[in-house]
């Protein structure tokens, strides 16, 4: 049997972040990016599409693979999708900086109504938040999709289907 061409991780790690980023941009035009069912909409995405390009991987191999060869490919894919998406982030809050505003008004908001801080320490608590954005904001991508990538990847690998190679049967005894 003829084996066919995986989709490369990198390949897999462009298509997802496409959806994402269309996804993004029509909530943002939208007025809906502050929502957070579509927070959780875009987590999913992740998940299935790693899980669907990992199984789409070891049925491209003809399901010759292991548990390890999967993970690897879906965790690589998740490395390419997460930087895409700090590239995409960075780009779209320098266009867009309405969004980081937003996102400061609503932690404002959300401190204040918290009740167990002073003004003071909110003021102090926003300035840090202003001085740390950007670390705070890529780290905070690339944690997220590490661990949404590593759960993906282990359901993947998990219920792909592998065939294991018997090392013996590839020996040519002639």
């Amino acid at each position: 049997m003829e084996e066919k061409k995986p989709i490369s991780s990198l390949i897999a790690g462009l298509l997802i972040a496409a959806v994402l980023i269309v996804y993004s941009c029509i909530l943002y035009f939208m007025g809906m990016e502050q929502a957070g069912m579509h927070r959780w909409l875009q987590l999913l995405i992740i998940l299935i599409g790693l899980i669907v390009f990992v199984n789409m991987y070891g049925n491209a191999k003809n399901n010759q693979v292991t548990f390890g060869n999967l993970f690897g490919y879906g965790f690589k894919t998740t490395a390419v999708l997460a930087l895409i998406m700090i590239l995409f982030t960075v780009i779209f809050l320098l266009l867009f900086p309405d969004v980081k505003e937003k996102g400061f008004e609503t932690a404002r908001q959300q401190l204040e109504e918290s009740g167990n801080r002073t003004q003071s320490e909110i003021d102090e608590a926003m300035e840090i938040g202003r001085k740390m954005f950007w670390p705070i904001t890529i780290g905070s991508i690339l944690l997220i999709y590490a661990i949404i990538g590593v759960i993906s990847s282990l359901i993947g690998a998990a219920i792909t289907k592998k065939k294991p190679v018997n090392p013996v049967d590839q020996l040519d005894m002639r």
